[in-house]
């Protein structure tokens, strides 16, 4: 007796429903690695965090804790007003600083209006607020609309006051250049009885050294916006170039705490994201100053 085979086909059902199954598997596995990337993306982009630091003083005698925000670059996708004060109000500061570009050069009115209305917020919270400008920030009308708020605009000014029966000094200065003269000892004299406080938008690490502050508190470097795992700096700054903290031997003032003589400089990494949202490792932050008694 003869026995026949049956072949089965290349084109059978059996063997389209096997190629089905296959394409199905890696189209959902590709969505999943869409989804995780995005949320990922996501993650690091926009959602907020509170950095907290503590620093130490012998001319503080009650504890003033200190809310700083910056570089909102706004937009009507960035990070809510809402949010931010929610998470400035759950942090229950004693007086918040904001340190410029909060709105992104040539932007429209209505994103403009958008710091405008979240610095009214605040003041209206009862919390002193103080405000320099940064590079992008700076049209007459929405300083004016600033200072309309409450809000102390302390661009190249100063001002004494208490917090807490401690005495403050808070200065505050505009510059997005510095020439080699620069010298803010023309400007301004550390009061011996005061905490002195200095605002400034662009980092100058060596300038604000020599000045002497208890405690300098800058911006712009949106904490480089991608930054390495384990503290290994940011992947690229404008100033210091690709993989600055593996291949440089000075210091890169990158985000956070930098000391010196008399005082600390403290960098926030800031909200928004410019030119693009790519931040990584590096959460956009309201950042938590507590000033103790040493």
């Amino acid at each position: 007796m003869k026995e026949t085979t049956k072949k089965v086909n290349e084109s059978s059902p059996e063997k389209k429903k096997k190629s089905s199954g296959k394409s199905k598997y890696a189209l959902r596995r590709l969505s999943l690695i869409v989804i995780v990337l995005i949320a990922v993306w996501w993650f690091n982009n926009y959602t907020l965090r509170t950095t907290e630091v503590t620093i130490r003083s012998d001319k503080i005698h009650k504890s003033v804790r200190i809310a700083v925000i910056s570089d909102l670059h706004a937009t009507s996708h960035s990070i809510s007003n809402k949010r931010i004060v929610k998470r400035i109000k759950k942090a229950d500061p004693d007086m918040v600083v904001i340190l410029g570009d909060m709105y992104t050069r040539d932007s429209t009115w209505d994103d403009i209006q958008i710091p405008v209305d979240l610095t009214a917020d605040l003041v209206g919270e009862e919390l002193p607020v103080y405000f320099v400008t940064g590079e992008h920030d700076t049209e007459p009308d929405y300083i004016k609309a600033i200072k309309n708020t409450g809000a102390h605009v302390m661009n190249y000014e100063s001002e004494i006051t208490y917090i807490n029966g401690n005495k403050f000094q808070i200065m505050g200065i505009d510059n997005v250049y510095y020439s080699e003269t620069f010298d803010l000892r023309n400007e301004f004299t550390i009061e011996k009885d005061c905490f002195n406080i200095l605002l400034a938008h662009i980092p100058n690490y060596e300038k604000f050294a020599d000045f002497g502050a208890e405690l300098t508190l800058c911006a712009d470097t949106h904490g480089g916006m991608m930054q390495l795992p384990f503290d290994k700096g940011p992947v690229y700054s404008s100033d210091y170039g690709w993989f600055p903290q593996l291949s440089l031997d000075e210091t890169v003032y990158d985000k956070g705490l930098f000391d010196y003589e008399g005082g600390v400089m403290f960098i926030t990494s800031g909200i928004g994201d410019s030119p693009a949202p790519v931040r990584f490792n590096n959460r956009p932050e309201v950042a938590v100053i507590d000033l103790v008694s040493d």
